[in-house]
């Protein structure tokens, strides 16, 4: 297995533990690394070890599938406003102004479907 440094903390006695993704990856590849470079149904397999107290955690990750938004510019586009959505939202402290800007989009999507409802009415 390849090992990389991290930040984790031993849970035994609190002290780094390394990180080793393996077998099949190179001395860089952290966890994130081999997980994006994966296939559909590979596993990787991930060990936590720390050298100070000998303690040792093994796991094995499966990739069930792979979905991706390549070609699909809406889904894209739909994902890059979520998450800057989620950022600015995250970036808001008060929690009234949280409380308005849930109800605002509340009050959208309420409009949205009352408005689609109403076509649809008028389309019969």
């Amino acid at each position: 297995m390849d090992s990389i440094q991290n930040d984790m903390d031993c849970p035994a006695c609190g002290s780094s533990v390394t990180l080793e993704v393996g077998p099949d990856h190179p001395l860089s590849a952290s966890p994130t690394d081999a997980l994006l470079a994966a296939d559909e149904d590979e596993c990787i397999e991930v060990s936590r070890n720390c050298w100070n107290c000998g303690w040792h955690e093994e796991r094995k990750v499966c990739v069930a599938s792979i979905e991706t938004t390549e070609g699909d510019e809406a889904a894209i586009e739909r994902a890059a406003l979520l998450d800057e959505i989620t950022d600015e939202s995250a970036a808001i402290e008060s929690l009234a102004a949280l409380e308005d800007a849930l109800a605002e989009v509340r009050r959208k999507r309420r409009l949205e479907q009352s408005t689609a409802d109403t076509d649809a009415d008028t389309s019969e």
